[in-house]
């Protein structure tokens, strides 16, 4: 983490441009000057125009099996009634099989934020980190998404009880969160609908805007800044360090740069995302990593379900 926090305040202070990616535990990373940047790193930061393609790509996945999760669920509800939790986001690692290379599904996908980086995986995804303008700080939490194809889905998202609290918690979280680096940190927009592609579905996503503002010359603390928000929050839990722990013990596997950050601090703006809708190389195949928030009022079943419906591949 000091390391990452030195390299990004050395290069805000020098108002230098860089690319940035930081996984999960702020352990490894990729920061560089967007002049010298490596040639076999894609990305986007925002939703591109293109023609459909017409070429339909076929994949399969084979998620871990429901007894498996439900252990690790049941685990999770027994840190929760401890009091160690409130609300943790649960995420596996699912075996993927789809006849195209990664930087082709970066290429034929749609999404808000892409990134394939190095051959090793790529991300598509609809949720934003940070965005920093004019000396004042956004984010933008997403909790809470359903099939747009279900009858009444909008009232239905918006008026489920356990969502609401699942929201709730999240804002509240990211909301202190930017207390710390910012003043008059308030909720511009809470539980908005923005509609995402889900291969040949759509979802409707759950999401509020939070606004901080930050002092004169915070290129200087750039580090410190983002480094304080690690890991994100939305795909933590709260309380973010005694979750973050937990996550460790349960999951039982490494996120790696899986819900970690990706982003463009242009010396005067920053723009990121954060690394889900994530399928990653894995020995000789493909592993798809997905998951879900879990409160005390989860069900599992839904919860496995939910894990498995965000395995997909948004193409053109």
């Amino acid at each position: 983490m000091d390391e990452i926090k030195q390299k990004l305040n050395d290069f805000g202070r020098k108002r230098e441009p860089i690319f940035f990616v930081i996984d999960f535990e702020a352990k490894e990373h990729y920061i560089k000057p967007l002049k010298s940047l490596d040639d076999d790193i894609f990305f986007s930061l925002k939703k591109e125009i293109k023609p459909h393609f017409n070429k339909k790509l076929p994949y399969r996945f084979t998620p871990i099996d429901y007894p498996t999760y439900k252990k690790a669920f049941d685990k999770i509800q027994e840190e929760i009634k401890k009091g160690n939790s409130y609300l943790i986001n649960l995420t596996f690692s699912s075996k993927l099989e789809i006849d195209y290379t990664l930087k082709e599904i970066y290429d034929y996908t749609d999404a808000k934020f892409k990134l394939y980086f190095k051959d090793k995986f790529v991300c598509f995804t609809p949720e934003r980190f940070v965005e920093i303008k004019k000396n004042k700080i956004y984010t933008y939490p997403m909790k809470g998404t359903i099939e747009a194809s279900i009858p009444d889905a909008k009232e239905k998202i918006l008026n489920n009880k356990k969502e609401m609290a699942e929201h709730v918690m999240v804002v509240d979280l990211l909301r202190n969160d930017l207390s710390q680096i910012s003043k008059k940190v308030e909720v511009l927009k809470f539980r908005y609908i923005e509609k995402i592609k889900a291969g040949e579905r759509e979802l409707l996503q759950v999401s509020s805007k939070i606004k901080g503002e930050l002092k004169e010359n915070w290129q200087d603390s750039l580090g410190d800044i983002l480094t304080s928000l690690l890991p994100a929050g939305s795909i933590t839990g709260t309380p973010k360090k005694s979750t973050t722990k937990i996550i460790k013990e349960v999951e039982n596997y490494n996120r790696g740069f899986f819900s970690g950050v990706f982003g463009v601090f242009d010396a005067d703006e920053l723009e990121s995302a954060v690394m889900i809708r994530f399928i990653e190389k894995n020995g000789d195949g493909l592993v798809y990593k997905s998951g879900g928030g879990i409160t005390i009022d989860s069900d599992p079943i839904l919860e496995y379900q939910e894990m498995c419906e965000k395995i997909y591949v948004p193409f053109f």
